[in-house]
């Protein structure tokens, strides 16, 4: 039995739990207000708010329903289009929109009012995102974003006196959303839940948010078993002891956003992370999947091979291996998971002063887009010396490629622009591009040596010969 509150409807189906919430809302609960766009997850068109609750309060994130299985619904709040109307005018959201032209033909503007509205209800305190940055995953093909950004803009200006400490209260006083928001957190509380299985069967798909999985095997899921582990707490969670970060599998991309001390440690992981697909699929896309679904191209993978990260593998007798994270992809879409085995997290050594670390990606849109090729580079330094260099390329093997002997041949050298031609070279020998639809093997190739060469101008902005040289 899955349990969960629909808008203001709590909700109790037997329906498997394989099946999309977006096909959920609209064939079962005749809510049409959520749209079939792409099924991929790209478009925004069957944007979607899921509640969850922490302690006493509920917090808010935009999904793609698309690609979202209905079983992880179960006890939570979900919020279509129709669960943030007024019952007499517009929202302060609609409203926005309405009065800045930004709607045409209509059919992606629900998802536009969802996504801002979650924008509404992020409590904002790490200031990384504007209401812009909420749309990032809707897609509209016939207004023009102008007049989107407009409202997104009128938006931020209401918010700016929002209260932070009573801001559901404040929301429903201003119109943004309803007052039955008041009620859910109790009623959340209130929710018999299911308890979890521990066990699968053989066959059972295991499925975390299912942003890799869903994108292609969404029909086939929804009629057969599956085994979710996205609520699995033993899969969560940033924790740091002595000298090391440990990340649950099951962590999204937006959680690691969301985390004062890994922002410590990377001021620039913002910029570095909003490279990495949308606003909704940053909310639900975790590390584990990103890491099975074993892209060449893979963003995250390419991030924490960089780091030298190490995985640690849980078996199904409760049991757990550790391997060097470089070692788990073994060829294309093949790693070392065997029968029975789950990621359960991935840890890495925290950086000092004189480590440096950066990330690149090219794609043919900047944002919301698998990369042409992507890279992350991390050095470590002593008396000028490197002793330590770990970098890595996507786009150019068959797997994410950490590379070895690039890596070999940097340590102990002095960062000087001939080292770092030389070392492209070696780089050059140990890649093997090929053409496809993101580019030709060539072009590629000169991105790998672009990116190479920007993680040494990024990283030593102020060595005006070596940039000088690099350049060359």
């Amino acid at each position: 039995m899955i349990q969960f509150i629909l808008n203001n409807q709590i909700i109790r189906t037997s329906v498997n739990s394989g099946i999309t919430l977006l096909d959920f809302i609209r064939e079962h609960q005749k809510l049409k207000g959520t749209k079939i766009g792409c099924r991929e997850g790209d478009c925004g068109a069957c944007t979607i708010l899921v509640g969850e609750l922490n302690d006493i309060e509920v917090t808010y994130k935009s999904f793609t329903s698309c690609i979202s299985p209905l079983g992880n619904a179960n006890g939570k709040h979900i919020v279509t289009v129709e669960g943030i109307n007024l019952s007499a005018e517009l929202n302060t959201v609609q409203k926005a929109m309405t009065d800045n032209f930004a709607t045409q033909c209509g059919f992606c503007t629900p998802g536009f009012v969802v996504s801002m509205t979650g924008y509404s209800l992020d409590d904002n305190k790490l200031n990384l995102n504007s209401c812009n940055d909420a749309i990032s995953g809707n897609i509209c093909r016939c207004t023009g974003y102008k007049s989107i950004e407009k409202a997104g803009f009128e938006i931020e200006k209401k918010l700016e006196s929002k209260d932070q400490n009573h801001q559901i209260e404040w929301l429903i006083k201003e119109g943004f959303i309803p007052d039955y928001f008041k009620t859910i957190p109790d009623r959340l509380k209130d929710l018999v839940m299911s308890p979890r299985a521990e066990s699968r069967g053989q066959k059972e798909t295991i499925v975390a948010n299912g942003t890799d999985l869903y994108v292609r095997y969404a029909d086939k899921l929804s009629e057969e078993k599956v085994h979710l582990i996205s609520d699995d707490k033993i899969l969560k969670g940033i924790s740091f002891n002595n000298n090391s970060c440990t990340i649950g599998a099951n962590t999204t991309v937006t959680e690691l956003l969301e985390n004062e001390k890994l922002l410590t440690i990377f001021p620039k992981l913002p910029s570095f992370l909003k490279l990495v697909s949308s606003e909704q699929i940053r909310n639900m896309g975790t590390l584990g999947g990103n890491f099975v679904n074993a892209s060449p191209i893979g963003d995250m993978s390419i991030f924490f091979l960089a780091l030298n990260s190490t995985l640690t593998i849980q078996r199904e007798n409760g049991t757990e291996r550790n391997i060097p994270f470089q070692e788990f992809h073994k060829d294309y879409k093949k790693y070392d998971l065997q029968k029975g085995e789950l990621l359960k997290n991935i840890s890495f050594r925290v950086l000092d002063a004189s480590e440096k670390f950066n990330f690149e990606k090219v794609s043919k849109r900047t944002h919301l887009d698998i990369a042409s090729v992507n890279s992350a580079g991390l050095i470590s330094l002593k008396n000028g010396v490197i002793s330590e260099a770990h970098f890595s390329l996507g786009g150019v093997a068959a797997i994410p490629k950490y590379l070895f002997k690039t890596n070999k041949f940097l340590k102990g050298e002095l960062i000087v622009s001939e080292t770092i031609h030389l070392a492209e070279k070696v780089m050059q020998s140990e890649i093997s591009p090929i053409s496809d639809v993101r580019g030709t093997s060539d072009y590629k190739r000169l991105l790998a040596r672009q990116l190479f060469f920007a993680h040494f101008m990024t990283l030593f902005p102020n060595d005006v010969e070596l940039n000088k040289m690099i350049a060359l």
